[in-house]
């Protein structure tokens, strides 16, 4: 993979060409197939300052072309001997050429959507600022995804009243299947890679929590993953992420979504909340899957009955009519465990194949204590107190659920 970042004012501009044994399909690093559209992109940061570290621009492209590459990747300017040898032993991959000092920054950004779980990360960091990503069109490339609303989510963004930077980017675009999205999801922090230097970043900080990080939820293996290669620091990313000088932090990785949830409500952010993608300005659609999911955290965090039109026949409520494992089925067994009258919803079915009880899902109200470990210095200490004092310790039982857990 060869590959080129040019720049006009504010915005860069990347081009790829693909080596002969690249290939135009491929996967990302959980397992997903992708397939590749088109070979250029654009970042537009609101900022024109002086160009990145070669580290930064190297690392922002791989989270673009990582699917594709097989064996090499060449990038425009020379990157540093440390990144290089955190391509081969990481990915396996020769990257070069070398020849750039190593870069280091001081402070913590958060990349933010808006969603409670990184509304969580941003009641525990009060002072970082926010980077947020929002999809624009591609000139080249029909957007056959109109419903998803960006511009509304990064109007949500400025309303926080935080120090805000937007980074614009049609690279979701350059899949053709299965619909646009991230190459690879560490593509989301691409706005903060191009800033890290003009904003002397040395971390960034995600969203994700315990089913992302620890229990490989969603499209991975549904079972306790300590080895997760998209989060673990011995995993495929983060190794990238040092090399470059800014480390991904996950605060709230050792934390299930009802405790960010219960975060993000006690935020005084609280009211902007949106994990909806398809809503409005004037709220969330509470028609799609993602409504309903994060409406049965909702009511088991408030100790309600669910409150929703949609009914088990409807589309977005199919998946749980059938047996299990689910996406995020830890999160599911929490709701169906609490949730009052819940065989009266479209997660009845659910309920009945789980039997979750409130006693065996008690360990999600703590917080797992390796991800305070892995925490990279020097934000460790202010996460350890921030869990240690709001949300608790698990017990050693309720470690060792976490570690024998798997979807059934």
């Amino acid at each position: 993979m060869r590959v080129r970042w040019t720049r006009d004012a504010d915005v860069w501009r990347l081009v790829f060409r693909l080596d002969p044994e690249d290939e135009t399909t491929g996967a990302c690093t959980d397992g997903h197939p992708v397939e590749l559209r088109t070979n250029s992109c654009h970042v537009r940061t609101g900022d024109a300052g002086a160009s990145p570290h070669p580290d930064l621009l190297a690392v922002a492209a791989w989270t673009v072309v990582a699917p594709w590459t097989r064996r090499r990747v060449t990038f425009d300017r020379p990157i540093s001997a440390g990144l290089a040898e955190a391509f081969r032993t990481a990915w396996g991959v020769d990257a070069g050429p070398v020849g750039a000092d190593a870069r280091r920054g001081t402070r913590l950004a958060i990349s933010y959507s808006g969603g409670a779980d990184s509304m969580a990360v941003a009641a525990m960091f009060p002072d970082a600022p926010f980077v947020h990503f929002q999809r624009v069109s591609h000139p080249r490339v029909p957007n056959r995804w109109t419903h998803y609303r960006s511009d509304v989510l990064a109007q949500l963004a400025r309303q926080t009243g935080r120090e805000l930077h937007i980074a614009q980017s049609d690279l979701e675009f350059l899949l053709s299947r299965p619909r646009p999205g991230f190459p690879e999801h560490h593509a989301v922090t691409v706005g903060a890679l191009l800033l890290a230097d003009l904003l002397d970043l040395g971390g960034v900080a995600l969203g994700y929590e315990i089913g992302s990080r620890w229990l490989g939820s969603d499209r991975y293996v549904n079972r306790y993953t300590p080895d997760n290669p998209m989060w673990a620091p011995q995993g495929k990313w983060a190794p990238l992420y040092a090399a470059a000088g800014l480390p991904l932090v996950l605060p709230v990785g050792g934390v299930s979504e009802p405790v960010t949830m219960r975060m993000a409500l006690g935020s005084d952010l609280a009211h902007l909340v949106r994990w909806c993608l398809r809503g409005d300005a004037s709220g969330p659609c509470r028609k799609c899957g993602k409504c309903l999911r994060k409406e049965l955290i909702l009511a088991a965090v408030e100790g309600r009955p669910i409150t929703t039109t949609l009914t088990a026949r409807s589309v977005p409520a199919r998946a749980w009519q059938q047996p299990p494992p689910y996406s995020g089925q830890e999160t599911i067994e929490y709701g169906c465990a609490r949730v009052p009258g819940i065989e009266d919803t479209p997660f009845a079915k659910a309920a009945e194949y789980l039997k979750a009880t409130v006693e065996s899902t008690r360990w999600m109200d703590r917080c797992y204590p390796p991800s305070i470990d892995e925490t990279p210095e020097p934000w460790r200490e202010r996460v350890g107190a921030y869990m240690r004092e709001q949300v608790g310790l698990m017990t050693a039982d309720e470690q060792r659920q976490v570690e024998a857990w798997a979807a059934i």
